[in-house]
């Protein structure tokens, strides 16, 4: 399935998939970066902002909701997708205990970088262009519709 992104989003997601060559890296983000989503909406939860509705928000929703307009903006209908995906996980998680979220939050990590020095024998990409973890999350979920061709 191809997604219709805007220049910039595509040269980014092209720009990110060369630090994400190898299976095993892939799979380590693909296990890592869901992780970190749901670390953060628990963590990022225990900021209260205050109630509406009988709904308490905190920075959880504020955060999401940036990153939800990037995405749409940037990636469109994959944008929309993965703005779906990360509030899903986000808010499925962010009933959990402080410590729970913590270690979801650094075990994801732990994992991808595991998959960079173990697998793909390089930095991740957001350690020269920090809008990467951004990309992380869309290109994940480009990369499961559109599998790579076997060689």
């Amino acid at each position: 399935m191809a997604f219709q992104v805007t220049p910039r989003m595509r040269a980014r997601l092209d720009e990110y998939s060369g630090f994400h060559r190898t299976l095993g890296n892939e799979l380590c983000h693909f296990v890592g970066v869901p992780l970190i989503i749901a670390g953060s909406g628990v963590l990022l939860a225990r900021v209260g902002l205050g109630s509406a509705l009988g709904f308490q928000f905190t920075l959880t929703e504020v955060v999401l909701a940036a990153i939800a307009a990037f995405y749409v903006v940037e990636a469109r209908w994959l944008g929309l997708l993965t703005a779906l995906v990360m509030v899903g996980l986000a808010e499925l998680a962010r009933p959990l205990p402080f410590y729970a979220g913590l270690a979801l939050f650094l075990v994801g990590w732990a994992v991808q970088f595991v998959g960079h020095a173990a697998f793909e024998h390089r930095s991740p990409a957001f350690l020269g262009n920090l809008l990467h973890l951004l990309v992380g999350p869309a290109w994940l979920l480009e990369r499961a519709a559109k599998p790579k061709s076997s060689p």
